[in-house]
């Protein structure tokens, strides 16, 4: 049985970021030396604690260890460079495959989503009081109705600004048609707000105190914000509630005595589930005893939302408070605070993905690549091609030049040019979105927005292929890759494909162990099994086979060509048979007969024969000697290893890691 050696094993070895150039000597001494190739501190510490975890503890004890077997993956490293396996054709393909599933999503984790969730989880640290004016302009308004709508709120703004009473200018301008309870007060707000608010959201959570927004413009029509002031993030509260529903004006004294009568024997001591149960009108939450569940702010009425924050401790309960449905008396159940990072992560992740503050924050990074690298469009190479196409570009028809013009079409960075032959490659490439846009699409406005996007495809390359400049943790996962398909190589070649083709190295190897392997006592024995429309003869089978070998039970047994009872014959080590581990072991004993499950059929085995236990042969062994074969030739080829390149270790570099 040959070891299971996965290529990940030898990555959770070499995960040290290789930042080396960014060190001095002294700030990032060299620990040890193998044949002259040095392996710095940063990196024995970083492969260490993470290899470790909690147990990383820097003991002189727990380092040594740890030195031991980093050196001895050094050594196989350094034995793999030199045996040129970095230069195997399918190796750099293989690498070259991993860096670009890692690249692709590695540039957008970076820039894009773990920046949006890092900004999100801040914001729900907090809740932002806002005021709020919208003019209504939806997205497919003219140019007209835009403008007029634009021009309002800026006018509506001009007053803020000169220091208007924010609720007189909502009053006067906002399409909002809560204004009339809230004269443009909205209150508290926390993010993530719904998808198609970013631009809002960051305004809420950017504005000073008593500042107010420029327009901003959503697909209901353009807002104007106020913030009035922060707090710590409520989270979430969990409650029960008893209710008693005020129907009209003339029912708001009888429902507010109930409610006094209930809360005075919740204070003598009445039990708040009972009493939910039978009392409150709320018929959703009664037969749950009141229970209401977990809710953040702006779910309920504000008066509903600050009684139930208000509770200090878990099972306190409130006063009765009034809301516009009736008079209530809410307990606290528990109280969800904001969720560590590492917890809340996962699930802002899956909602940043789906906002459209994504594909912003995308298009963003588009932008930064390119004012950051000379981004140049050569309008006139696209305007001529633009001009050479006829309607046949937006049909299945269209096929890029057979000859590729190299005139560059844009430049990006100080080297890289892209030509006119590569944008009619990705015009080809891209059929079904050519052909989507005919009918509704100029053939420019199609070419100029195809145009946008193989631009910012190659953005993305541009920045992947230099992303070892920018990151040095990707940076190090690539060499921690490269390294590892090394190291499964050459062990591979030294250790694994010899132990399982050396078969006369094996047998050698085996005479050295003989008696390692050993058998515990078996049986062997013949396991019969009766057809279901013969199940009358099995006492009769039975009888017969206790005195009989399984070649005279068939013969006996055998109706014609209609075989009726089957038989094979296997050995059972003690202790891998459960029917047979309850049997006495001895020659001749039969089991006790089982029905099977699926046909119903009868069975039962005999034990023919004890073979006592003794040792194992090779042939039996052999998947356990192959292992111990491999363990013997690694730690051979470790010990060529080192008489071979000299390991130099800096005792008084190490002595300074210990800690304990």
């Amino acid at each position: 049985m040959l070891k299971t050696m996965k290529k990940q094993t030898f990555t959770l070895l070499i995960a040290a970021i290789f930042s080396l150039s960014l060190f001095a000597q002294k700030e990032d001494p060299v620990l040890f030396k193998v044949d002259g190739k040095p392996v710095h501190v940063s990196e024995f510490n970083y492969i260490y604690s993470k290899t470790n975890g909690a147990n990383a503890d820097f003991s002189r004890k727990s380092l040594e260890e740890y030195l031991e077997l980093y050196k001895r993956f050094k050594l196989k490293v350094h034995r793999a460079r030199e045996m040129q396996l970095d230069t195997i054709e399918s190796l750099r393909q293989e690498l070259d495959g991993y860096r670009k599933q890692l690249a692709d999503s590695y540039l957008i984790d970076k820039e894009v989503t773990d920046k949006l969730i890092a900004e999100v989880y801040d914001r729900t640290k907090k809740d932002v009081d806002i005021s709020h004016i919208i003019i209504n302009c939806s997205e497919t308004a003219s140019p007209e109705d835009t403008l007029k709508a634009y021009n309002k709120i800026t006018e509506a703004r001009a007053k803020l600004v000169k220091g208007e009473d924010f609720s007189k200018v909502a009053m006067e301008y906002s399409d909002d048609k809560s204004k009339e309870k809230n004269m443009g007060h909205v209150g508290f707000i926390t993010a993530m707000l719904p998808n198609g608010f970013y631009d809002l959201e960051t305004a809420a959570y950017t504005l000073k105190t008593g500042e107010i927004s420029k327009p901003i413009r959503t697909r209901f029509g353009y807002h104007l914000i106020r913030s009035n002031g922060v707090r710590e993030a409520r989270g979430e509260m969990e409650v029960s509630h008893i209710l008693v529903r005020v129907k009209d004006d003339a029912d708001s004294d009888k429902a507010k005595m109930k409610i006094d009568s209930l809360y005075k024997l919740l204070k003598a001591g009445a039990n708040f589930e009972d009493m939910a149960r039978t009392n409150s009108d709320d018929n959703l939450s009664a037969d749950k005893s009141g229970y209401i569940g977990f809710f953040g702010i702006n779910r309920f009425e504000r008066a509903f939302e600050d009684a139930a924050f208000a509770l200090k401790n878990d099972n306190d309960y409130s006063e009765p408070f009034r809301t516009s449905i009736g008079w209530h008396v809410v307990k606290r159940i528990s109280h969800k605070g904001i969720d560590p990072f590492n917890i809340a992560k996962p699930g802002l992740q899956n909602k940043v993905k789906n906002d459209a503050r994504f594909e912003l924050a995308r298009k963003a990074m588009i932008e930064r690549i390119k004012s950051g690298n000379n981004f140049t469009v050569h309008e006139k190479v696209l305007d001529e091609f633009i001009a050479s196409l006829d309607t046949s570009f937006l049909t299945f028809r269209w096929k890029p030049s057979e000859k590729p013009s190299e005139k560059t079409i844009f430049s990006l960075g100080k080297d890289g040019k892209t030509s006119l032959g590569q944008f009619e490659d990705y015009l080809g490439r891209a059929s079904r979105k050519r052909i989507r846009m005919a009918g509704n699409t100029s053939t420019d406005e199609a070419v100029r927005a195809l145009f946008d996007d193989f631009v910012e495809e190659e953005c993305l390359r541009y920045e992947e292929r230099h992303l070892e400049e920018k990151y040095p943790d990707f940076k190090a996962l690539m060499r921690e890759y490269e390294e590892g398909i090394m190291l499964f190589e050459a062990t591979k070649i030294e250790v694994w494909d010899r132990a399982s083709q050396d078969s006369v190295g094996l047998a050698d190897f085996f005479k050295t162990i003989e008696g390692k392997y050993k058998w515990k006592q078996r049986a062997q024995v013949s396991m019969y099994s009766l057809k279901p429309e013969a199940k009358d003869k099995i006492d009769a089978v039975r009888e017969f086979a206790k005195n009989n070998p399984p070649n005279k039970v068939l013969t006996q047994f055998t109706e014609g060509e209609t075989a009726i009872l089957t038989v094979r014959e296997e050995t059972f080590e003690e202790g891998r048979n459960e029917v047979l581990d309850k049997m006495k072991w001895m020659a001749g004993e039969l089991s006790t007969t089982e029905e099977g499950r699926k046909d119903q059929g009868l069975s039962f085995m005999k034990i023919e024969k004890i073979i006592p236990p003794g040792d194992k042969s090779l042939d039996d062994a052999r998947g356990y000697v192959v292992a111990d074969y491999q363990d013997f030739l690694e730690k051979k080829w470790i010990a060529e290893l080192s008489k071979k390149y000299k390991v130099e270790i800096n005792q008084k570099v190490f002595d300074s890691l210990v800690k304990k």
